[in-house]
């Protein structure tokens, strides 16, 4: 299996420091960093580890959902999945990264709302970033519609 590799470069302290990070692999773009953004409520065009980190969550379920729903015998899956990560305050110091909510809404042939959330559950659970993230909690709140 390929490994995909992001590059940051970093100026200065924590506070008054910014940088950027590259999506090496892809290539599909250079974003903007900054610890005070990071950790205001506007991100101000930057994005964050926890932006990255929902990125990677809401992707890998989407496909994992989708292969679920396949093998509940479902098809055409029409799906929008968001991923919420919060960073907060550790309580050992510093931050850390507390949780991830999964919500997942849309529309699949062949499974009623059981199936749905079902196959949804399964996803939850077998997604490899989920996998990664066995530290934090993870919620998940599905629905066809």
């Amino acid at each position: 299996m390929p490994t995909r590799t992001a590059t940051t470069t970093w100026t200065g302290d924590l506070q008054s420091g910014s940088g950027s990070v590259e999506m090496t692999s892809s290539k599909v773009g250079t974003y903007e960093v900054s610890f005070p953004k990071r950790a205001a409520d506007e991100a101000g065009g930057t994005t964050s580890p926890e932006e990255l980190v929902a990125a990677a969550h809401s992707s890998c379920f989407a496909m994992a959902f989708s292969n679920e729903v396949a093998q509940a015998g479902g098809s055409n899956a029409r799906l929008t999945i968001r991923a919420d990560v919060t960073l907060s305050p550790d309580p050992a110091g510093g931050f850390r990264i507390r949780s991830s909510k999964l919500t997942v809404r849309g529309s699949v042939d062949g499974l009623d709302g059981g199936g749905f959330v079902k196959a949804a559950e399964a996803a939850k659970v077998g997604c490899p970033v989920s996998k990664a993230l066995t530290g934090i909690e993870i919620t998940l709140d599905a629905a066809p519609g």
